[in-house]
């Protein structure tokens, strides 16, 4: 596969819009573990291959385990994570899958227990930004590295 084109120099304005809320991301205060599982989760999802490569190494960079990294995608047929971390997973497939039913009310509150008004919305952008660099590398063809 070759990628399409450099779409950041194609449109650098909008580019540093999203690499300045990518930059946000990392000062709220969810666990990096976490944040980076939840990229990895939704990317996986979205089939995005780049992004899978990239936050798969991050999570392990932030501390995480190859055996959580292996078990993300069936993170819910697995001991290996906490009911919060459960719950931050279930909200992160139900935003990104948002045209299949919304984020329902249980997932929306079992977020909100664990998480607070803060951190769910920390939750929500954070798929929402990492979905949106999906859908650009999967457009432009990037190559994982």
């Amino acid at each position: 596969m070759k990628e399409r084109m450099n779409i950041d120099k194609a449109e650098p304005r909008i580019y540093k819009a999203m690499d300045a809320a990518e930059k946000q991301l990392a000062g709220f205060g969810l666990d990096p573990r976490l944040a980076e599982l939840i990229k990895l989760r939704a990317s996986q999802i979205n089939g995005c291959g780049y992004c899978v490569n990239m936050h798969s190494r991050d999570a392990r960079k932030a501390g995480e385990t190859e055996q959580r990294v292996y078990a993300i995608s069936a993170w819910w047929e697995t001991p290996f994570f906490t009911e919060a971390e459960q719950a931050a997973l279930k909200l992160t497939e139900e935003v990104t899958r948002i045209g299949e039913g919304g984020l329902s009310e249980d997932t929306y509150q079992k977020a909100l227990k664990h998480f607070g008004d803060t951190g769910v919305a920390q939750l929500i952008f954070t798929v929402v930004v990492v979905n949106s660099w999906n859908r650009i590398a999967i457009s432009m063809h990037m190559v994982a590295e």
